[in-house]
């Protein structure tokens, strides 16, 4: 211990105390230039990367939010146009089904028409028929009455007069 307080109490040399102060400055300067240069430049670029990082997710966040927003309103249009679509196709349809409800209408009037044109017909040809028939037998039984025998240009201008009388009072 002696040799221990021989060394703190001896003055120092000036020229040592200059070369260790010289040695001090030397390494400190050497040190910052080799060692902390490098580190701060790979902590500069570290930081510059984190924050490269941080701006490029805040870019895609915006990027992203955007992207929501325009998906949305296209959400929307697609669900307000397919509306009108099924809007429209109801109303098409609802026309077509009134169109084939006028169509069957005016064929079943029509058809009607035509039945009631064929009875018609039919009713006129009984009719005819059953004069003519009448009429036969009106000849035959006025011929018979006055037993003259009729030929039969005779007989058929009979039954036309008869037939034109008969027409007239039904």
């Amino acid at each position: 211990m002696d040799k221990a307080l021989q060394f703190v109490s001896i003055p120092p040399d000036l020229w040592t105390l200059i070369f260790t102060w010289a040695n001090l400055l030397i390494l400190f300067l050497l040190v910052k230039k080799l060692l902390f240069k490098p580190i701060m430049n790979i902590i500069k670029q570290r930081e510059d990367e984190v924050g490269k990082m941080y701006e490029d997710a805040q870019t895609a966040s915006d990027h992203a939010k955007a992207m929501e927003t325009e998906y949305t309103e296209k959400l929307a249009n697609a669900k307000t146009q397919a509306e009108s679509i099924v809007a429209d196709a109801v109303q098409n349809a609802q026309a077509r089904a009134d169109q084939i409800v006028s169509d069957s209408q005016a064929q079943a009037a029509s058809m009607i028409e035509g039945a009631q044109a064929r009875i018609a017909r039919e009713q006129k040809a009984a009719v005819e028929e059953a004069k003519g028939e009448i009429c036969s037998m009106a000849v035959l039984m006025a011929s018979k009455v006055i037993e003259k025998d009729l030929d039969a240009a005779a007989q058929s201008a009979l039954i036309e007069k008869c037939m034109d009388e008969m027409g007239d009072t039904l």
